[in-house]
């Protein structure tokens, strides 16, 4: 029986790829040695040292301070998630299925919008959401989302609703279904992973955005990304709380790629995100 020869290339990327974990983890590590630590052990010249006491209180007391930011978070995210991928997927169907004279014109105007930074916008949002008088409150800050939302996700459900032929939508035409019957009845069925990574998408993008939940409303409605800046803010900061209100804020998230990484790969694989 041939032995096999490990390659000196494979041996080298293998060593390469472990250090890059190394480095990408090493934030993590501090972060979290940080959370655990007695505001008494933090010194720069021993950051890097392993907590000698478990202080787990760092992470109760972070939470007792972020918990209306921690439930602005999830109100913002939930709403401005359902919204934008509930209107992007009928964006997606109809410029799919149901093209129309100036179709592609106003599609390529919808996706300009992926292009605009936030920054760009930010005075005539402010001045748009006061004149509506929605600026202070989530429901300014949802709607905003929806809107700079709606041209990717838009994108993708066209994107993906182009991977299903026009012949089943023929075929319900044909039986007399309408617009909302072909959509509810074929469309929808067939679309869970295109649902599933604009949620990904969408839900990770708005909870980690910080400008604009801190422009765009007031201390009352502000989300986690501005509570923990206010949290790490002073001049002598117990950086054991910012620190576990961190990780806090990061666990959403990383349930959310835990449970559904890998309909999120099914959904890329199934050409969701494919042009």
């Amino acid at each position: 029986m041939k032995k096999k020869t490990v390659k000196p290339s494979r041996v080298a990327l293998y060593v390469v790829l472990l250090l890059l974990v190394v480095v990408y983890l090493l934030p993590a590590y501090l972060t979290l040695i940080t959370a655990l630590k007695d505001p008494s052990e933090i010194s720069l010249p021993h950051s890097w040292d392993f907590p000698k006491i478990f202080n787990w209180n760092s992470f109760s007391e972070a939470f007792a301070l972020l918990k209306p930011n921690i439930i602005n978070s999830f109100i913002l995210t939930v709403c401005a998630t359902a919204i934008s991928i509930a209107l992007g997927s009928i964006n997606g169907y109809v410029f799919s299925k149901w093209k129309f004279k100036g179709s592609e014109l106003i599609f390529t105007l919808l996706l300009f919008g992926m292009f605009i930074p936030y920054q760009v916008i930010l005075i005539p949002l402010f001045q748009t959401l006061r004149a509506m008088n929605l600026y202070g409150g989530l429901p300014g800050l949802i709607l905003a989302h929806v809107v700079y939302g709606l041209p990717i996700t838009s994108l993708i459900f066209r994107n993906f609703y182009m991977q299903i032929p026009d012949s089943l939508v023929e075929s319900a035409t044909l039986d007399g279904a309408g617009f909302f019957s072909i959509y509810t009845q074929v469309i929808f069925p067939l679309s869970i992973p295109g649902f599933v990574v604009t949620s990904i998408w969408q839900s990770t993008q708005i909870w980690n955005e910080f400008l604009w939940g801190i422009t765009l409303t007031r201390h009352s409605a502000n989300p986690i990304t501005v509570g923990l800046a206010q949290l790490a803010g002073g001049q002598a900061v117990s950086w054991n709380l910012p620190m576990a209100g961190s990780i806090l804020a990061a666990l959403p998230v990383l349930f959310i790629y835990i449970v559904m990484g890998r309909y999120f790969i099914r959904g890329l694989l199934a050409g969701s995100v494919k042009g």
